[in-house]
């Protein structure tokens, strides 16, 4: 991607998304942690609908490291995955209270020791919470990445340190507003292209409409 489109893609994503957030609840950087283990394979508005129920009962660290395995399931099931799920939050819990003392790590390394916390979940951790100038590629992210051009990778967490050089000095808030384009203008299937102001360098769109002259 060259410099101007480069600029182009960011000056649309601002008119877009003026105003962005994380579209996950959370009141501390464990909830955080928590919503974002659960939302793999899962949306976020889901994650949203369980995890008022699970921390009212469970509201730290602690509490999850001495709960029930099978209780823990029942509440998150509808996130899909659950029995793994259920015990990568209660491991991850048990690890942030032998290793950190309660705290969530503020570091990459850090992280991903923890159980369930890959890449992806460690930088949407540091963005959110620790403001780390970083971008946490997901489907969406991946998904736009390859469609535009701007990079050629389909291993997430090598897209992410290769779109971290790309914008590097422009990335603040990027990370949601990726995310946000992705999942609900260019989504997976039926990509909104003939609304899409970036069609003209759009390795996606290009490639349809050639097939369209064929």
């Amino acid at each position: 991607m060259n410099k101007e489109n480069k600029q182009k893609f960011l000056d649309y994503l601002d008119v877009l998304f003026p105003s962005v957030k994380c579209e996950l609840n959370f009141s501390t950087p464990f909830e955080l942690l928590i919503a974002v283990v659960l939302s793999a394979q899962c949306t976020d508005k889901r994650v949203n609908l369980i995890t008022p129920i699970l921390f009212e009962k469970y509201k730290t660290p602690q509490d999850f490291a001495n709960a029930n395995l099978r209780e823990v399931e029942q509440i998150i099931k509808p996130c899909g995955l659950y029995k793994n799920k259920a015990k990568k939050i209660i491991l991850l819990s048990k690890q942030i209270i032998e290793k950190f003392d309660g705290n969530v790590p503020n570091n990459l390394k850090d992280l991903t020791t923890l159980s369930g916390v890959g890449m992806k979940t460690a930088k949407v951790v540091l963005n959110n919470i620790y403001g780390e100038k970083v971008i946490a590629v997901d489907t969406h992210i991946l998904r736009v990445s390859n469609r535009l051009g701007i990079v050629d990778e389909k291993n997430p967490d090598k897209c992410s340190i290769k779109l971290e050089k790309i914008f590097k000095g422009n990335i603040d808030n990027l990370h949601h507003k990726m995310v946000l384009f992705g999942r609900y203008h260019c989504k997976a299937i039926k990509p909104n292209c003939g609304e899409c102001k970036l069609k003209d360098f759009c390795k996606y769109y290009k490639k349809l409409v050639k097939q369209d002259k064929m």
